[in-house]
């Protein structure tokens, strides 16, 4: 059975954004940055004995200046890991190079962080920029996708986690071949094939609702293959209506198995780019709703806002993307003092903009407050 992923709250994706943003700044003169992730339960001295032996292999680069600067900032990356002397729970991302502004100056630095989830992968790289794909994966996709690819005779399961697809169940069905075996009536071999068919169908939604239905941070499943033979699932698996309220749409497709997820992901970007945003919209059409109908119970404009939250009545905080990184840090720090729930706006939308419009910043309180 699928395990279920840790989710992310408001803050740790702002900030962990914020942390990569400040990474992506830097670009070394050639393949000079450093970049070590070390797993969760990952002995840390393995990882510093791995590159005191890269600083030895250092010393036989050619160019003098990549030379030193790789060489200098191994040497910082294995003090630092030192002083961290025990790999923190979710494991860690350490960063490591020269970042100074002009060529032929020195200013290396290191950059650390215990990501807000667990790492489950291992990597040490010198490169010119530093590596941070797996640090940006956490932060824009801590939600899960079901992907389901099916025809008659065969049937895969699958997560979409950011832009990679994790297999979780392949089935096959006993659905005869269209050749009758000798004797066989047309009907009564018709008949075999549909209740195989059914068969095949039922098992699929039954490993649906093992693999699906725990999933706390699945945002949904989208379902893909031949037309008609996912009319004839939808019709006859049995899906429970939990299930059925999770099924986002279908697609029509040529393939299945591993060919089938690929395909079924390429066309499924325009449901999956309405639901990305979807919550977003309903939490802002639920604050301009009270607004319009219950005005004491919203709040908006920096200071307006400000005085709300301090007083701890804010139940849902609105952050525009627009609003300046320290702005944001600091409503968002208060806002977790009283367990507020935070949404950081995208700038994309009808509701973005109306938010933007009213300062930036905007709350639903928990009850009103007649000034």
């Amino acid at each position: 059975m699928a395990t279920e992923q840790e989710v992310l709250n408001a803050k740790q994706k702002h900030d962990l954004k914020k942390f990569v943003k400040q990474l992506k700044q830097y670009r070394g003169g050639g393949t000079e940055l450093v970049s070590v992730y070390v797993p969760a339960g990952y002995e840390l001295i393995k990882v510093i004995q791995q590159l005191q032996q890269e600083q030895g292999t250092a010393s036989n680069i050619k160019s003098t200046s990549t030379r030193k600067n790789v060489t200098d900032a191994l040497e910082r990356m294995v003090q630092h890991l030192r002083l961290v002397n025990r790999t923190p729970p979710h494991g860690l991302a350490a960063f490591s190079g020269n970042v100074a502004e002009r060529e032929g100056q020195s200013d290396v630095k290191v950059f650390s962080t215990e990501p807000p989830v667990p790492l489950n992968i291992r990597i040490y790289r010198c490169d010119k920029q530093f590596i941070t794909e797996p640090l940006e994966e956490m932060a824009e996709h801590d939600n899960v996708y079901g992907l389901v690819v099916l025809d008659r005779r065969d049937g895969t399961l699958a997560l979409l986690k950011g832009n990679k697809i994790q297999v979780l169940v392949k089935t096959h069905s006993e659905v005869p071949g269209k050749t009758r075996a000798g004797g066989q009536s047309s009907a009564r071999f018709a008949r075999q094939r549909e209740g195989a068919a059914k068969e095949h169908y039922r098992k699929i939604a039954e490993y649906m609702k093992e693999q699906y239905l725990p999933m706390t941070n699945l945002k949904g499943i989208i379902i893909g293959g031949p037309g008609v033979t996912i009319n004839d699932f939808m019709a006859d698996s049995q899906l429970t209506g939990d299930l059925m309220k999770k099924v986002l749409g279908t697609k029509d497709l040529s393939y299945t198995e591993e060919f089938g997820l690929e395909e079924l992901l390429d066309k499924s970007q325009d449901l999956l780019a309405a639901e990305s945003v979807a919550e977003e919209k309903k939490m802002m059409q639920r604050f301009l709703e009270t607004l319009a109908k219950e005005e004491a119970k919203t709040a908006y404009g920096r200071e307006h806002v400000r005085k709300v939250l301090e007083m701890g009545v804010v139940d849902v905080l609105f952050l525009s993307e627009a609003l300046d990184e320290a702005t944001i840090d600091d409503f968002t720090t208060l806002a977790e003092k009283y367990s507020t729930r935070i949404m950081i706006v995208s700038v994309d939308t009808r509701e973005g903009e109306q938010l933007r419009e009213l300062g930036k910043i905007a709350a639903i309180l928990r009850y009103a407050i007649h000034q």
